[in-house]
């Protein structure tokens, strides 16, 4: 197997590492690789921070092993390799009635990068996290397979899931898909005017899909008003997808200046009208309005830009108005801000989802970004939340054992399964997560 020499960032390219990286194709080659230099795998980078690099060492790049290895109608469950694309099995099954159970924001995550983060989706309220919906997962180590479940090999299991690729490479997993009445949604659009009634809205939906669109530059009465989208699948007839298209160069500085971002949003907000409006789109729209829009991460320039992502209690929601008045305040908010409602699903020992509610936001990468950040990230430790590592690239080491209480528990396995740190990354070293063994 040939290592090549590549620089490659984070979807938010606030971070760098330039590494040895090789692409194996097939679990043989694979295994003949880990044997020699066992290394983190890495899928297509869309993990916003740092916890795909690994600067100065070696990575494994899982796209290349993509199949599909079996499905059973019957049941719904999918054997699939860890580079397989989410948005390509949605786009695959959704016409014969199942779609992933959890899907992220991304088409474009693989299925090794959905367990490594234990991601989360516009369902959480009621479905839960990736994890719960993983049957099984095939897992090498030292240039080993060996599978684990919920019945056999349980703790390496739920240390594998959320586990950010500490405890081995992801070469495939068998998923329970999603029985769904077709490849549309029906959506249905409502202004919500403030914080308290989104909260309110949030909180009442009966809708299997759920999601808000917030306006972080808003201030005073109109503090935290937005946009709340529910869902359901459906069946019929719909437009085709347009084309994506691809965003062609870096964007200045000007382009999200807090005037400009400010006239976006309240134009935005008023796209839906007062009355409120319901449609039908292609599920790939819905789930993933974004990956239109290739590149969109050039929209921040070219220093990149940090996503700040937390989750706090239902009973602590009245700190998300003080992070929201200081994003606010400081006018560094990009347009690119969500608020969900989470159940308490979750599935491993690192994984980010709690129940509550969960606030994620953009913030281009200036100067006083990270110092506004560390100010958000001591509010929510405070809280009771946690930030979510998928999206982290800034965390200070001294809130990750009071944000994830498990951390011990996690540190101390992973540390036996791989005492010389061959699979640490950038962001594990950052937040000394070996350190709690």
């Amino acid at each position: 197997m040939i290592w090549n020499t590549l620089t490659y960032t984070g979807w938010g390219r606030v971070r760098s590492a330039t590494a040895q990286v090789a692409r194996p194709e097939r679990t043989s080659s694979l295994a003949a690789l880990q044997a020699e230099t066992a290394a983190p795998a890495i899928g297509m980078c869309r993990s916003y921070g740092d916890s795909c690099l690994n600067d100065g060492g070696h990575a494994v790049d899982m796209t290349r092993m993509n199949r599909l290895l079996g499905f059973d109608p019957d049941t719904g469950i999918l054997e699939v390799e860890a580079g397989a694309r989410i948005g390509d099995i949605a786009r695959r099954f959704a016409p014969d009635g199942w779609l992933p159970s959890v899907m992220p924001g991304t088409g474009f995550a693989t299925v090794g990068g959905c367990i490594a983060h234990d991601v989360h989706g516009k369902n959480h309220h009621g479905a839960g996290s990736f994890g719960q919906h993983v049957v099984e997962i095939s897992l090498m180590n030292d240039g080993k397979l060996q599978k684990v479940s919920p019945a056999k090999g349980v703790k390496l299991f739920r240390a594998t899931i959320g586990g950010m690729g500490q405890t081995g490479v992801i070469v495939s997993a068998k998923l329970q898909l999603l029985p769904c009445k077709g490849d549309i949604m029906t959506v249905t659009e409502r202004r919500i005017e403030n914080l308290d009634h989104f909260l309110e809205a949030l909180d009442a939906s009966k809708s299997t899909y759920t999601v808000g669109w917030i306006d972080a530059t808003a201030q005073g009465e109109a503090l935290g008003r937005g946009i709340l989208e529910e869902a359901e699948t459906g069946y019929g007839l719909v437009p085709d997808a347009k084309p994506s298209r691809a965003v062609p160069f870096n964007a200045p500085r000007w382009a999200l200046a807090s005037p400009v971002v400010r006239f976006f949003n309240a134009a935005y907000f008023r796209r839906v009208p007062e009355r409120g409006r319901t449609s039908v789109k292609p599920i790939t729209e819905f789930f993933f309005p974004l990956d239109k829009l290739l590149e969109w991460n050039r929209l921040y320039g070219k220093r990149g830009f940090h996503q700040f992502q937390c989750v706090v209690p239902v009973s602590e929601a009245a700190v998300l108005r003080l992070m929201l008045d200081k994003i606010g305040s400081a006018g560094l908010a990009s347009p690119l801000a969500v608020l969900k409602r989470m159940g308490p699903g979750r599935a491993g020992l690192m994984s980010f989802p709690m129940e509550g509610y969960t606030l994620a936001i953009d913030f281009p990468n200036r100067a006083v970004a990270e110092a506004l950040i560390a100010e958000l990230e001591e509010i929510t430790e405070k809280a009771g939340g946690r930030v979510y590592l998928a999206k982290d690239a800034t965390l200070d080491p001294s809130h990750l054992a009071k944000m994830y209480p498990d951390v011990t528990k996690f540190a101390k396995l992973v540390s036996s399964i791989d005492p010389d740190g061959q699979y640490e990354t950038d962001q594990t070293r950052r937040l000394n997560i070996r350190s709690h063994a």
